[in-house]
């Protein structure tokens, strides 16, 4: 751990007070009991939420849903004044807030107005971005607002590479985008964001595994991950299914058929302290339910604290406790998927 990465987790300790951390005694607490029992008990609020900022997006990656304008669920861009009463209510049990679940941040035009709200309710901010809308103003406002974390993907070293996944994408302007966050941070004298290159490895790009590091080091970036590749349809194989195997979430066997390596426990730690909010309301369990097949209810309608403690949560909690794997969005998780340069 690099003293970069040291300084973003006391940042992160510090935004929890007594408050916060008794309420994740509670998560921790009943996640433990409800292992034992086989039952799901809960205790607490959530501690960790994704709220979705848009469905849109700039670019075409294949296996994205936004990418390829396939969902299922209404797309759209979340109203300002529903994101700051969705903060109202959660901010005294709220420690971790990622603006993220599906589309690019950037194309919200409250996205950094958001991002100052929850800041000054002493939340830990963190986003992902393609880094195609980083101007100089915009990188400036970046670091301005106090957003806390910034993960930057970036796929490839060279234009042709990086294209080959973040397809309309253009390599140029996500270094370009990194190099004025790092000015502006110098000239306004900010720690934050703490800046990440994430680097999706698949099979046409881990040949530029060593580039991106030195890249990185170049442009002074915090840290540098790399992260295992979600494939759909895996079962048969697939051109991106990278083939060092560090670096997959498959595995193939003596018939030629692909599975994912991981076992899948009959627990989520998820379920007990985390939840994902989409543009429209809908609460869903996490970021593998991209069409929001498991709305647990609208916090539009109820109150966060009444799902959270709802039927459908408990239903779903004991689910998972029974047999994860035989739900359907539990059958390609990762729990996880990055590995720290």
């Amino acid at each position: 751990m690099n003293l970069a990465t040291f300084n973003d987790n006391v940042r992160l300790l510090n935004k929890l007070s007594w408050r916060k951390a008794v309420n994740g005694g509670k998560l921790l607490g009943s996640f433990l009991v409800s292992k034992q029992l086989g039952r799901a008990r809960h205790s607490g609020l959530p501690i960790s939420l994704a709220i979705e900022p848009t469905t849109a997006c700039n670019l075409r990656c294949p296996e994205c849903p936004s990418g390829l304008r396939s969902f299922s669920r209404p797309t759209g861009k979340i109203a300002l004044p529903f994101f700051q009463k969705i903060i109202d209510e959660a901010h005294s049990h709220l420690l971790y807030l990622t603006f993220y679940f599906q589309g690019e941040p950037y194309l919200h035009p409250d996205f950094l107005e958001m991002v100052s709200y929850a800041h000054q309710k002493k939340i830990y901010t963190a986003t992902s971005t393609n880094a195609h809308f980083l101007s100089d103003e915009m990188a400036r406002k970046t670091i301005e607002s106090g957003l806390d974390r910034l993960i930057i993907s970036i796929d490839g070293a060279t234009q042709d590479t990086y294209a080959s996944y973040r397809k309309e994408g253009k390599l140029q302007e996500v270094i370009d985008g990194t190099k004025r966050l790092v000015k502006w941070k110098k000239e306004l004298g900010s720690k934050t964001p703490h800046l990440i290159f994430q680097f999706l490895v698949v099979k046409p790009n881990e040949h530029e595994i060593d580039e991106i590091k030195e890249l990185g080091k170049k442009l002074g970036v915090d840290e540098i991950r790399f992260k295992t590749a979600q494939i759909y349809d895996y079962e048969n194989g697939s051109p991106l299914i990278p083939s060092i195997e560090k670096y997959s979430r498959y595995s193939q066997n003596a018939e030629g058929k692909w599975s994912m390596k991981n076992v899948l426990r009959n627990e989520c730690w998820k379920m007990w302290h985390s939840g994902v909010i989409t543009w429209d309301g809908q609460m869903v369990p996490c970021c593998f339910d991209k069409d929001a097949t498991h709305s647990m209810g609208n916090v539009s309608d109820s109150s966060m604290a009444e799902i959270w403690r709802g039927a459908s949560y408990n239903r779903f909690r004991n689910a998972l406790l029974r047999s994860r794997k035989d739900i359907d969005i539990c059958k390609n998780c990762s729990e996880g998927g990055a590995v720290w340069a």
